[in-house]
């Protein structure tokens, strides 16, 4: 799969006085603006996006297509992982794992990047 040029992005909320990111991909399907919206793999994975997006508040978004064989069924399963990625100046690249938020985050996900 080809990648596009697809950022993440994110933007500030606040929940009983504190002030917190939510991660997510815009894009237009059939005309209508929508929003994916993206997590790290687990909570720890806040921090590590913080040193990713390094105070901006776009980063690449990263697709890696995977096959997985069932060696009993013979079975191949095909999907993408996601990552964000930032590279400093000097060329040294900061990457963080991602996921989508719910189902159909992911749903939109795939539909953005077709």
């Amino acid at each position: 799969m080809e990648n596009k040029n697809i950022l993440v992005e994110r933007e500030t909320y606040e929940k009983n006085g504190k002030t917190f990111f939510t991660y997510f991909v815009k894009g237009t399907l059939r005309g209508k603006e929508v929003k994916a919206s993206v997590m790290p793999m687990d909570i720890g994975g806040y921090a590590v996006l913080d040193i990713v997006f390094n105070g901006a508040n776009q980063a690449s978004l990263v697709v890696k297509p995977f096959e997985l064989k069932d060696e009993k069924t013979g079975a191949t399963v095909k999907g993408n992982s996601f990552a964000v990625c930032s590279t400093d100046e000097d060329g040294t690249v900061y990457e963080c794992p991602i996921k989508p938020f719910r189902p159909s985050d992911k749903s939109l996900l795939n539909m953005l990047l077709k």
